[in-house]
């Protein structure tokens, strides 16, 4: 009998973890819904272990949550929680560009400019569904957002703003419909990139904390 090579397992986990937070980040799982476990294997074509490892990584990022007898579910959407993650967002994720701007290389800056050009040239709505986001924009605003984190040199920030941003990817995908279109978003991400670009600090903080509240505001205000 052949045995799965341990790199050959982790591609598949990989792949399957990718797939499962895609959905869930998406909305085409929804918000408080059950994971059932055969229902996944079947779904994404893979054994029980590969679920398992996956819907732990998701677990650890806080877009599932887990009980005894309950099993797996995508996490619930509230206004509290929205709030809740918001002020968190607004505390970590500010705090780990100031770090990025204090301590990023001409490296980082270049792929922040790459990202930003990337996001500013990909249609923002999808043309079957004007109400919501494309996914192509949707990565790349992710990818954007991702690139200014990234020059923060402490592990540990990073790691708990990037946790927050999957955390709020949900409430983005909820929000598309509710966003004001004469708000000028592509505006918002520009003024931030050459806050950070041009190395000020406070500036760049003010408007990122600026703009996640945006969406927080459209989402409580419906």
């Amino acid at each position: 009998m052949t045995t799965e090579l341990p790199v050959a397992a982790a591609s598949r986990t990989t792949r399957v973890y990718e797939a499962v937070r895609a959905d869930i980040l998406a909305g085409r799982l929804a918000p408080g819904s059950r994971l059932g476990f055969a229902g996944l294997v079947e779904s994404y074509d893979c054994s029980m272990g590969v679920i398992r490892e996956a819907l732990n990584r998701l677990l650890e990022q806080g877009l599932v949550t887990s009980a005894p007898k309950l099993g797996f579910r995508v996490v619930e959407i509230s206004n509290d929680d929205l709030v809740d993650l918001t002020v968190a967002r607004c505390e970590i994720e500010v705090l780990a560009l100031k770090y990025a701007i204090a301590t990023g290389d001409l490296k980082w800056e270049g792929r922040v400019v790459a990202a930003h050009h990337r996001l500013e040239r990909t249609p923002q709505y999808d043309t079957a569904d004007p109400a919501r986001f494309s996914e192509s924009w949707v990565h790349a605003h992710g990818e954007y957002h991702q690139a200014l984190l990234d020059g923060c040199a402490n592990k540990r920030i990073l790691a708990s703003a990037t946790m927050l941003r999957d955390s709020a990817e949900l409430y983005r995908h909820w929000s598309a419909p509710l966003h004001d279109r004469d708000r000028d978003i592509a505006g918002e991400h520009r003024a931030i990139l050459d806050a950070a670009v041009g190395r000020d600090s406070a500036l760049a903080c003010d408007l990122l904390s600026t703009h996640i509240r945006r969406t927080t505001d459209a989402l409580l205000n419906d």
